[in-house]
């Protein structure tokens, strides 16, 4: 059978000619593995550590150095191994093979499955993670001296221990946890790196049964991993990939939904990196470059679609999984320009806006959707904003997942750029991975007109509380995808408070002037105000952000407090044009010739370097018997109408909502 590489000698030339930065690294890595030397710093390792472990004599592979038990899971996957097989094929350094070959050999007679102590090595998804990166380490080592026979008898009786271990984990949980995806893509790998037997092919195909129904279920028909984390999916798609990849290699069939979804799962990826090709922080994410994932859907569905999204050439980590041959392939792909600027992921409820596909353009993601399970976070109807080249909204990522005070930091509700009730979450956690209540999404709605772009969504996590039910609910009008108004709109019959919560990128400076607020860097000078219909208290506060597991980074929020009984609203006007000025204009009938309640229509004037406008947003149905609005001297009817002053537009104006 063939594996995932043909000719490494080629691969090693173009890594050292393109990449020298990676190949570098590689090296480095495999040099501290050599001299027993552990940390865990690649791209795509889950959970991420800054502190090296080294061992001064035997390795014990059950240590773990703190109270994370993250770093035993991390350590028993291996994916060291994988760079020291890079490095022996880079240099030809025996040295790596022979601590390939001892390491392997000493984890092999001292981790033992049956063992209570080793428990925490063979949880199903170590071992098909392990299925991937020994197999493909031990590709890299073709032709070494340290690969004796005894050396490969006992890797062979590992690997299939591992894949009847694998074969003897299925239920529910699995169906529906990446844990069932990443076990069956390794026990799919090890049938392919295995002697050919009859039961190697029992192993395939019940892998390919398993995973079939997996990403059926577990990818929704907008291409999303439902977990609702953009690490785990892309770890999902990663996965599916490689099967892909073997099948293709191998001539080997395997059922179309698999190939259908993956293709989705790329272009999920596609539509959520933000413009820098890094995924969001959402859920329990890091951020991390992802277009490889995008680069490889490329090369395998021919797509130059996914190309444009992707890298230009192949990145260093693609062209060990496709191969020598494919770099010509690649580079003989026609990328074709990507016209959609707005994309709603409407299963998951993300919602998409970017001023272009260049890397300096402007990006909003909103969130309203499902949780996505004990990796999900307190997000609805969170956003993210990036502009020129930098964020200036920020997801706060995850730290960690001890169930400690650090991991509810970063899951709770008010550490999202969304709005909290009487300083409640809108989610409950009962422990690191339970919540025990619930959010639904509803009323999500998006529109696209001229240079106008409108998403709404609310959510039912504040109607069941004890001092009356609040709905709550946000419409984000973008203009020119420089100058965004948010409105936060609660419903309720008695009386509260609100917390309307921003979190800025720490690699600007934000400073507060009264009701106005202004983020500025070395890209960006952001202005923002904000109006209610009473008085509003404007908080600096400092909070934390995590873009990668185990680092966690100071960083300035702002915290916004309203109150009042009944319906209540809060405008976000944010400009990335510079100072902006925002009126709030009263509406009347043209019908009935009165002025209408705020609780039931409001209006707003904005100034700014880019124009004037003045915007129509109606909180209820208005019209009765037949109506229409009049504000600041425009005249129009629509839920949510623009008018552009610049243009002297005063009537009827664009409706992006009836």
């Amino acid at each position: 059978m063939k594996f995932f590489i043909d000719a490494r000698d080629g691969i090693a030339d173009y890594a050292k000619t393109y990449f020298p930065r990676e190949t570098g690294e590689v090296i480095a890595i495999a040099n501290d593995v050599v001299n027993q030397k552990f940390l865990f710093n690649l791209r795509w390792d889950m959970e991420r550590t800054y502190v090296p472990v080294v061992f001064e004599g035997e390795i014990d592979w059950m240590h773990q150095p703190g109270d994370d038990p993250e770093w035993i899971f991390a350590f028993n996957r291996m994916r060291f191994w994988i760079c020291l097989g890079q490095a022996y094929a880079i240099t030809k350094d025996e040295t790596y093979a022979q601590t390939f070959a001892a390491q392997l050999c000493h984890w092999i007679d001292t981790v033992k499955k049956n063992d209570p102590k080793c428990e925490k090595a063979w949880r199903s998804i170590e071992a098909g993670i392990r299925m991937e990166y020994w197999c493909k380490a031990f590709s890299y080592f073709n032709g070494s001296p340290a690969i004796t026979d005894a050396v490969t008898e006992k890797y062979r009786a590992s690997l299939t221990e591992h894949a009847e271990f694998i074969m003897g984990v299925w239920n529910s949980y699995n169906l529906m946890s990446n844990w069932g995806v990443l076990a069956n893509h390794g026990l799919f790998v090890a049938s392919i790196a295995l002697p050919q037997t009859a039961r190697t092919e029992e192993f395939r195909e019940e892998a390919l049964r398993r995973l079939a129904k997996e990403i059926e279920i577990q990818v929704y028909a907008d291409g999303t991993q439902w977990e609702q984390s953009p690490m785990y999916h892309n770890e999902v798609a990663h996965d599916f990939l490689d099967v892909i990849i073997l099948a293709r290699k191998n001539n080997i069939a395997i059922p179309e939904i698999i190939e259908r979804k993956t293709r989705d799962m790329c272009y999920a990826n596609l539509w959520w990196c933000k413009p820098d090709g890094n995924e969001l922080c959402m859920g329990d994410s890091d951020e991390i470059d992802a277009r490889d994932i995008t680069t490889k859907g490329a090369f395998l569905f021919r797509d130059g679609t996914l190309k444009a999204g992707g890298y230009e050439r192949l990145d260093f980590d693609c062209v060990w999984d496709l191969g020598y041959v494919a770099i010509a392939e690649y580079n003989a792909l026609e990328s074709k320009p990507i016209g959609d600027t707005m994309h709603i992921l409407g299963d998951s409820g993300n919602f998409y806006l970017r001023s272009s596909w260049e890397s300096d353009a402007t990006f909003l993601h909103f969130h309203c959707g499902t949780l996505g399970a004990g990796h999900g976070h307190g997000d609805q109807l969170h956003i993210d904003l990036f502009a020129h080249g930098e964020d200036i909204l920020i997801d706060p990522g995850r730290f960690t997942y001890v169930a400690k005070t650090e991991r509810f930091e970063f899951k709770d509700s008010s550490a999202h750029n969304t709005c909290t009730v009487d300083g409640k979450n809108f989610y409950e956690c009962k422990d690191s991975w339970e919540c025990s209540k619930l959010s639904r999404a509803v009323n999500r709605s998006s529109a696209q007109k001229k240079n106008y772009a409108l998403f709404e969504g609310g959510h039912l996590g504040y109607y069941d509380l004890s001092s009356g039910g609040v709905f709550a609910n946000r419409r984000i009008i973008s203009i020119d995808c420089s100058l965004f108004v948010i409105v936060d709109e609660f419903y309720a019959s008695g009386a509260h408070d609100y917390q309307c919560h921003l979190h800025f990128n720490n690699r600007g400076k934000v400073s507060q002037e009264k009701k106005s607020i202004r983020y500025i860097s070395d890209l960006n000078d952001v202005h923002i105000e904000q109006l209610s219909s009473g008085p509003i208290r404007t908080e600096l506060d400092k909070s934390r952000i995590s873009r990668h597991y185990n680092l966690a980074e100071k960083t300035t929020a702002v915290c916004t407090s309203i109150s009042g009984t009944g319906f209540v609203s809060l405008y976000t006007v944010i400009s990335l044009d510079g100072h902006v000025a925002v009126t709030k204009n009263p509406v009347t009938s043209n019908f009935k010739s009165t002025v209408f309640d705020h609780k039931m229509i409001e209006s707003l004037t904005v100034s700014r370097k880019g124009g004037t406008h003045t915007l129509v947003i109606a909180h209820q149905e208005y019209a009765s018997p037949t109506d229409t609005f009049c504000a600041d001297g425009c005249t129009g009817f629509g839920s949510v109408v623009v008018f552009d002053r610049t243009k002297n537009e005063t009537e009827i104006g664009t409706v992006l909502q009836w």
